[in-house]
Parts: structure tokens; sequence; C-alpha cells
């Protein structure tokens, strides 16, 4: 089994050999191969020699339309299918990926003298489920199962600590590639590699920066790749200096530091907790990028990896884990996102909280909310807020059951977090043990990193006041059940009270009237618990009255 990093610059192949994991050169003793594809006439060119090629295909995969940075090819839409072009071809992202990872196979094949058929593939930590599955589905052109998804920082955090797998420590993995961005912070103890937060850019890239650059000098982007790598020698290039470069980069370079400092919070870490901070992707060999991570960090970032060769190396050891050749580590990643489903009222029913280990299975009973309900529909959400029409719909599972009363049918909802972050939604009616299987795929929404971040600095922003209105439509939805109730027990049983007890009804139910007039969520709760407290007496009548 093979370990393959599908990059957006350059892709390479790796394996584990002797217990070690190397990365595997091509007949030219070349590791890195970049991720370019040219067709003319019939043949098709992969790589060094690519003319005119195809780029950065990778910041394409799973999407329906194009981001405004990308530059590696003319592009047309039709229906939400983005197609590239090279010579008089028009192909997908997907067949373009495809003979890329047909190459990075031969390559393994050629080195490894065996056919490969297997292989675990690096993704940025951030992308989503289509992405993910069409990275599934170029895989599969190529020849390959796909016996893993690997997020690339969690790949980066496993070539580093090999042969550190003993040590309790945690450490942040800065991924810049040339068309992502990924911020991991792990914990390695024991031989688990755990992912205690992620977060990360799907539209942040050396790309960007290269744009940026050939702006400033007006000149084409490989001029501008080219200018770049000048700054590593130079403070001043083609009368650019370093620092009007970086000032011009400053937004790009802020979208960054959002993200680390998310995650940090989100693993509950401080700065000084973290022992290393790695850098991974080419794009981080910028001086500009190693300074702004030492100022974000509050130190130096580690340089012992070259950071071209970090993802795949991991991507060979993940593969080594999957086929037995290591046994001694364990790997555990996250979920960037909440999941869950639509409940009555609106609100939404979390069943997998945001960060929580992977793979993993949560599920909780349901019941109908109106008598007579014959189906329960089962509307998928991902996202950080309280209320369903602030979320995300992934997708809905519409559920048959026999007509019962309110509260009688019970339905199990079961989420499934696969390895590689694919969602399984399994939704049984208890009564007949029938099940229905939804697994979320291409019906997952197209959401862009800078949706994600807005998502959750809303659920920041609006906490308290989304908080607020749960309880005000939960104490709501009680207190609807609970007024009806009231009056038909009054007049059921109402005359058996004293006056002093069906006084302090009254006057709660007054106060319970009020609140939900006020709309005000706390005062309503309070009424709607002494309202149940005062109807205690009453609720034993009734239920005497009907038990004869």
């Amino acid at each position: 089994m093979i370990g393959i990093d599908l990059g957006t610059t350059n892709s390479a192949v790796g394996v584990i050999e002797a217990g070690f994991p190397i990365v595997l050169a091509d007949t030219e003793n070349r590791r890195l191969l970049p991720s370019a594809v040219s067709f003319s006439g019939d043949e098709t060119i992969v790589g060094h020699e690519a003319k005119d090629p195809i780029t950065s295909v990778k910041s394409l995969i799973g999407r329906s339309e194009v981001p405004e940075s990308y530059h590696g090819a003319p592009t047309k839409t039709e229906n939400g299918q983005i197609y590239v072009q090279s010579g008089e071809k028009w192909l997908t992202p997907v067949e373009v990926s495809a003979e890329i990872l047909k190459t990075l196979k031969s390559t393994a094949e050629m080195r490894l003298g065996t056919p490969q058929t297997e292989a675990v593939i690096s993704v940025p930590a951030y992308f989503n489920d289509r992405q993910r599955t069409e990275t599934k589905e170029a895989a599969t052109l190529a020849g390959l199962t796909v016996r893993r998804l690997v997020a690339e920082p969690t790949a980066a955090a496993l070539a580093y600590g090999l042969e550190r797998a003993s040590e309790r420590t945690k450490i942040a993995v800065y991924d810049l590639g040339g068309g992502t961005f990924d911020i991991s912070i792990l914990e390695m103890r024991e031989g688990n590699f755990e992912v205690l937060a992620t977060a990360g850019d799907t539209e942040l890239g050396g790309d960007d920066f290269d744009t940026i650059l050939a702006e400033k000098l007006n000149c084409t982007i490989p001029e501008a790749i080219a200018a770049k790598y000048a700054f590593d020698d130079a403070d001043e290039v083609q009368g650019l200096t370093a620092d009007e470069y970086e000032k011009a980069c400053w937004q790009l370079l802020d979208r960054s530091r959002r993200c680390c400092e998310r995650a940090i919070i989100d693993a509950g870490v401080a700065k000084t907790d973290l022992e290393k901070i790695i850098l991974v992707g080419g794009s981080t060999k910028m001086p500009l990028v190693q300074r702004h991570v030492e100022s974000v960090f509050e130190q130096s970032p580690d340089l012992c990896m070259n950071p071209d060769e970090a993802v795949v190396l991991g991507a060979g050891i993940q593969a080594g884990l999957l086929s037995g050749s290591i046994q001694t580590l364990s790997l555990l990643d996250v979920t960037p996102l909440s999941l869950g489903i639509e409940t009555f009222g609106g609100l939404m029913n979390i069943l997998i909280p945001r960060n929580s280990t992977i793979p993993c299975k949560k599920g909780e009973m349901f019941t109908n909310a109106v008598d007579g309900q014959t189906s329960m529909k089962i509307n998928i959400l991902q996202g950080e807020r309280e209320f369903a029409k602030d979320n995300w719909s992934l997708g809905e599972l519409e559920v048959p059951f026999t007509p019962a009363a309110k509260g009688q049918a019970r339905v199990g909802i079961q989420f499934s977090l696969d390895e590689d972050g694919i969602l399984s939604v399994l939704a049984r009616d208890t009564a007949t043990n029938e099940d229905l299987l939804l697994t979320i795929e291409r019906s997952t929404v197209d959401i862009t990193n800078t949706a994600v971040e807005k998502m959750i600095d809303e659920s920041v922003d609006h906490a308290f006041e989304d908080m607020d209105g749960r309880i005000f439509t939960e104490a709501k939805i009680k207190a609807d059940e609970l007024l009806p109730a009231l009056d038909e027990a009054l007049a059921l049983c109402g005359d058996s009270l004293d006056h002093e007890t069906r006084s302090s009804i009254n006057a709660a139910k007054s106060d319970v009237i009020a609140a939900l007039e006020a709309n005000d969520g706390k005062v309503l709760k309070s009424a709607v618990a002494r309202l149940d407290d005062a109807t205690e007496e009453l609720a034993s009548l009734v239920m005497q009255s009907l038990l004869g």
C-alpha cells in the first residue's frame, strides 16, 4: 500500500520500506512531481515535461464555482460542474487529478516492482465531503482503491513524530500549500496521535501570494514565482522591497492568523503549551511566512523537516499502519464542525459536536410531535448555531411510521463518521425495525472556508442571543403543551381544589401567558417551572380520576 500527497503545486508518493518512510523518485530521481497536466492530441503529459499545462487543479476539486484566485488554466462551468482546458480538451478536475495519480502509481510500481492497487491519500483538513468524495473518484479512475483519506496536518505530525511516539507533547502543524491552508493542534502520547483542534482556509495558499506579487511587479504568474524565491537572498527584487511585499500580503497573513488563534482556543491550550511549530507545504519556505508564524505563536518554527515531503511521508506511515508494516502508532482525527438534526421548534439538536474524535458513531431517539403523524422528516445539519435556519442543511430523510398519538412513535437516528470524514445517517422505526440509510456525499452543500469561518465567528458573536432564543423556544413548546392540558384538567377536577391552590394555579398560569407575550425566555422558563409545581396536586387528582 502506498501513501500519496496529491498537492496543489507538487505531488509525491511514499511507502514504508524496512520500517522507515521514504519518498519514491521517478526515473530521473526526482521525488516531487509538479501537479501539472497537458494534452496534445492523444498524448497525456504529466509533471515536469507538461507544456501550457493545467495546474492547481486541486483548488477546483469538489467545487461548483471557480475561485477568483485560480489562474491554472482556462475554465468554464456548466450545470455546476467545472471544466478546465488543455489544447482541444475540456476535462473535469477529477479527470485531471486522476492523471496525476496514475503517474504516481506508475512511479511506485516501477520502484517497488509490484502492482499497486491501494493507497492512502492526503487531503486538507478542511476539505468538505464533496471534495473528499471527488478525491476518491479520481483515485478510482487511476486504478486505486482509497483505504484512507488522511488530513494533511495529521500526516505531517505522523512524519514528525514517528521516532517520538512515546513522548507526551503538543505541537502545532502549520500547513500552507499552493492552494489551501490548514492549522492543527495535536497531542502525541503513548503511541497515539490525537488531533485536539483544526482550522483552515481552503481558498488560501501560495497561489494567492504569487498573484499579489505578479500585480506588484506587473508580470506573469511564472515570472512572479521566480521572483518570489529571490527574496530568500535579497531584501529587494525588481524595485519591490521585502517589507513592501509583506505589507501587500497583510490580508492573507491575517486570514492565517485568525485560523491559528481559533485552533488554539478550540484545543484549550496556551501558546506556551506548544513544544513545536511544524511547517508543512512549499509556501512555508517563504521568509515572510516564517516570520509570520513566529509572530503568531511567539516562538520560532521547527525547520527539521522538508516541508515539501512531510505530508507524503506521513501518508506513507498511515499506509504502513493500515497494512501492518507499522504497529506502534494510532491516529485519532477530529471533525471540524458540529453535525445534528432539526427538531421541533426549528432548533438544532447536535449529535456529533465539533472537534469530536473520528471515526465515531452517535445516536438518539426521537418521537413524533403531533397526533396522527405518519412520517418524520429528518433534516441533517452542519454548523454551530442554535437554530436550524442559521446552519447548513446537508440532506433530508423522510422516515415513514404507523400513525400514533403524540410522543408514541419512536425513531432512532444514528450518525456515523468514518475515518475519511464521510457521514452516514441511519434512521430506524423502532416499531418495525425498518432502516433508511443516507450517505452524505454529493448532497453536501458546497461550503467555502470563508463561510466556515463566518459560521464559527457568528456562533460566538450571537452566543447569548442564540441561547436566549433556544431557552424561549424550548419553554414555549412546553408552555404550549401545558396550558391546554391545564384547562382540560381544571374542567375535570378543578372543583376538588381548595381556593388557595386554585388561586396559585391561576397566578402561575397568568405569569406564563405574560412571559409568552413578553417573549422573554428566562422569565418564561421560570414561569413554566412554577406552573409545573403549582399543578402537582391537580395532576394527582386527574390521575386518580382516570384510574377510577
